[in-house]
């Protein structure tokens, strides 16, 4: 094998264009897979880091004709479950919360998670100190405990291996570590630093509750026990439940049921396709890479035609043959990927700007071990591929063929030559896939950017300000703060408008909970979930939402009985149409009853979550007080005529000055908001553009080099053609035509192979139609002038032919 190496590292030598061209190619389209697949491999196909993970499902309850068709479940669903289903064999609740760690001068708000007694039971992970709290902790009057992440142990704590029994200030509480988990822990795609109890009044657990969702239940199959076997003896259990549900009427109309679903699948289900396409897009970019170099070693082998021969005439058998060629390309295949290894990094560092650790288990992707183990088995199977073709032509050519290849105008066989144009007509017809995969997301991207949100994005500025519990107990407290803080950052140079709300659009945690509207054409058991948040007087013209009718807050809405509130126009035309709302009263899920609000305004209708989301789902918002009180979180919210991240280091200049403990988390201008939010759209159509932009230059190369290699191999024809009287267009339009067929043979099977592919990604596409003629269109004229132009060039040349020169050479 050195001695091979030697010698293949002489010949590579020789030909440096070739070598560079081979190396390139497969780095840039072994550098593209191998960043593709890290990143699912990470996300979809490495299981989750818990013992029998495939034991694991998460407990969803869905409500669809009530417009909430994914929902979470709730504290009494927790109790209800735990002890009644026998499929489960553990059963335990989780939720997501953020408090402020340290004291005044320097607070910090960190990622928590809220759990019960038996989570980590549940996901088969054991304490490394400590021990878990009990079912006595679970209320807020017992809740004082804590289980720390090995890393916040080891940061905070300073790995102390006595910290079972230290304490640490929480939202200005004294909390008591009771337990550390093990080093590598990980909650899925959680950044909690560390866990306390789902702590929650006792009264909450009774049977009115069962629908106010917000806990995630994660439960363990007993062993034996399958998902389906799981999800009948749920369907059972809710059918025997709904006899006593005092929501029972409503939960019916709503179409509830509850879903058993794997918890690692769940998980990742949006981000699911998505991940297949960009695989699916690097797989065809490495096809049309190898197809490229199948080509080029055609090529090469015909160079070689004569060495071979008198290899053969000397002794050397279709095995010793064989093997070189498998040893000449398994050489290259190595060295290309060892170059792909340092353009998947640089490409993972894309990724990393484009938002990959933003998706589901998205920290997690990294060029591993796994992931080097996958490359090394592909390595020679690369050069297998690389191989066949060559070796084919090899052991195909007869002896004494080789043997009086002498002069330039030798010709290749047939069957040679059919091979390399079925390469061709095949890298078109990939390329074409690409380019029209890339211009349906492209398109599907410039749509949803066209969208307006509604609202005036820019120039905002938003960050969100938990108040400790501790220290804002009270509704008095809370206003007192909001007093002092609004007027103070009112007062900034070029502030214009200062709001707070629970629900900002494109912030998440926007409720959305059931309504009714009173006289609405819908009745109770048809009740919908539409969004609603509590919002200060100018929440509105702080985001530049029109008011269509009636009227903003006032400070004395917040203490006004009955008490108000104002509904987007999407909410107003669902339920009286063509009339006017105000006056009309908004209750909850139970009912107009004496909590019912009056509508005082109504106001245009924005996008909450998403751009493409459909519209008219409604908005209902309250004054503070009217929801549970005064907010102890929210987002604030500022107008500014200066950019938005000037204003900043003021805003928090301002908030530490009211208290020195209390920190203000993701501050950052609203339109940056907006565009994390199209992270799944924009990143696929950069990716795949890029895998397109690439096929088509490897496409264009392969179809000028096979063209060019013809015209050398024919000059001895088009010298006796010219000789004999042709002009140079006929020799242009000979050699144009052949070039242009196999382009348009391509381009046929291209674009049915698009039609019956892309429609897979119509789930990916927003107001395009995954078979638009105007896209197909298109990508067929680009790719046909690239291809015009790369038989072009050829053609041009065989019409400089010199008939003396070319039949002097024979």
């Amino acid at each position: 094998m050195l001695a091979n190496l030697r010698f293949t590292l002489r010949r590579f030598l020789k030909s440096p264009g070739f070598t560079a061209t081979a190396l390139a190619t497969l780095a840039i389209c072994l550098g593209a897979n191998l960043v593709i697949y890290s990143v699912v491999d990470a996300i979809l196909l490495r299981s989750l880091p818990f013992p029998e993970p495939e034991r694991l499902m998460i407990v969803n309850n869905s409500y669809p004709k009530a417009g909430a068709a994914q929902s979470s479940s709730s504290i009494p669903n927790y109790y209800d479950r735990r002890k009644a289903i026998a499929a489960f064999a553990s059963v335990s609740a989780y939720s997501e919360d953020s408090v402020i760690v340290g004291g005044e001068g320097a607070p910090a708000r960190v990622a928590i998670g809220r759990i019960t007694p038996e989570f980590f039971d549940t996901l088969g992970v054991k304490l490394a100190r400590g021990k878990m709290f009990t079912d006595e902790n679970l209320t807020f009057q017992t809740d004082w405990v804590a289980v720390l992440t090995d890393n916040f142990w080891r940061s905070y704590f300073n790995a102390d291996p006595q910290v079972v029994g230290k304490t640490f200030l929480n939202d200005g509480l004294t909390i008591t570590v009771v337990g550390v988990l093990p080093p590598g822990f990980r909650l899925l795609s959680s950044e909690a630093k560390f866990f306390r109890p789902a702590s929650h009044d006792p009264r909450a657990r009774q049977p009115w509750g069962r629908h106010s969702n917000g806990r995630q239940l994660i439960v363990r199959l007993a062993p034996g026990i399958s998902v389906t076997e799981a999800q009948a003896q749920m369907d059972a259990f809710n059918a025997e439940q709904l006899k006593d549900d005092p929501a029972a009427e409503w939960v019916k109309g709503a179409g509830y049921r509850t879903y058993v679903l794997p918890l690692h699948a769940e998980h990742v289900r949006s981000v699911r396709p998505v991940l297949l396409l960009l695989q699916a897009g690097g797989v065809l970019l490495l096809l049309i890479g190898l197809i490229n170099l199948g080509n080029l070693l055609l090529i090469r082998a015909n160079g070689r035609a004569k060495e071979l021969a008198v290899r053969q005439a000397l002794g050397a058998t279709a095995g010793h043959l064989a093997r070189d060629v498998y040893m000449d390309s398994l050489w290259l295949a190595l060295a290309g990927t060892i170059l792909g290894l340092f353009v998947g990094e640089i490409g993972l560092g894309l990724l990393g700007q484009l938002g990959a650790n933003h998706l589901p288990l998205g920290a997690t992707i990294a060029l591993d071990a796994r992931v080097l183990v996958v490359v090394a088995g592909a390595v020679p199977l690369i050069a297998l591929l690389l191989s066949i073709p060559v070796i084919w032509f090899n052991l195909s050519t007869r002896l004494s063929h080789g043997l009086q290849l002498e002069s330039r105008g030798g010709t290749s066989s047939r069957s040679a030559q059919r091979v390399r144009q079925g390469f061709i007509i095949a890298q078109v017809a990939f390329a074409f896939v690409l380019l029209a995969g890339a211009a349906l997301l492209g398109l599907s991207l410039k749509k949803a950017l066209e969208i307006r949100p509604g609202f005036s994005p820019d120039p905002v500025l938003t960050g969100r300000i938990s108040l400790p519990w501790n220290s804002y107990r009270t509704d008095e407290a809370r206003d007192d703060f909001l007093k002092r803080l609004l007027p103070s950052i009112r007062a900034l140079p070029g502030v214009t408008h200062v709001a707070i709300s629970t629900g900002v659009p494109f912030s998440g945690g926007i409720g959305n909970n059931t309504l009714t509207a009173e006289g609405g054409k819908l009745s109770l058991k048809d009740t919908l979930a539409h969004y609603n948040s509590v919002a200060s007087p100018e929440y509105w013209p702080a985001l530049g939402i029109p008011l269509l009718r009636g009227r903003f807050f006032t400070d004395a809405d917040s203490e006004a009985k009955p008490g108000v509130c104002i509904v987007d126009q999407a909410f107003a035309e669902f339920y009286w149409p063509g009339q006017d709302p105000l006056g009309r009263r908004v209750g909850g899920g139970g009912g107009i009853n004496e909590y019912a609000s009056v509508i005082v305004g109504v106001v245009a209708e924005v996008k909450q979550s998403d751009l493409t989301e459909v519209a008219g789902h409604g908005a209902v918002y309250f004054p503070s007080r009217r929801a549970g009180g005064t907010p102890v979180r929210f987002i604030l919210i500022v107008r500014t005529s200066l950019p938005p991240e000037s204003l900043g280091p003021s805003v928090r200049k301002v908030l530490l000055a009211i208290d020195p403990g209390l920190p203000i988390e993701d501050l950052r201008p609203m339109q940056t908001r907006i565009d994390d939010s199209l992270v799944t759209r924009r990143s696929p159509a950069i990716l795949v553009g890029i895998f397109a932009v690439s096929a088509l230059l490897l496409a264009s190369i392969g179809l000028y080099g096979v063209m060019a290699y013809a015209v050398a191999q024919r000059t001895r024809e088009f010298g006796i053609r010219l000789a004999l009287g042709a002009v140079a267009g006929d020799v242009l339009r000979l050699v144009f035509r052949e070039g242009m067929w196999l382009a348009t043979a391509g381009l046929a099977i291209g674009a049915l192979a698009s039609l019956l592919l892309t429609k897979y990604m119509a789930s990916l596409l927003f107001e395009v139609k995954a078979s638009d003629p105007v896209i197909y269109l298109g990508v067929a004229v680009i790719l046909g002038l690239v291809a015009a132009i790369a038989c072009l060039l050829p053609a041009r040349r065989a019409t400089k032919v010199d008939p003396m020169v070319a039949l002097r050479a024979e």
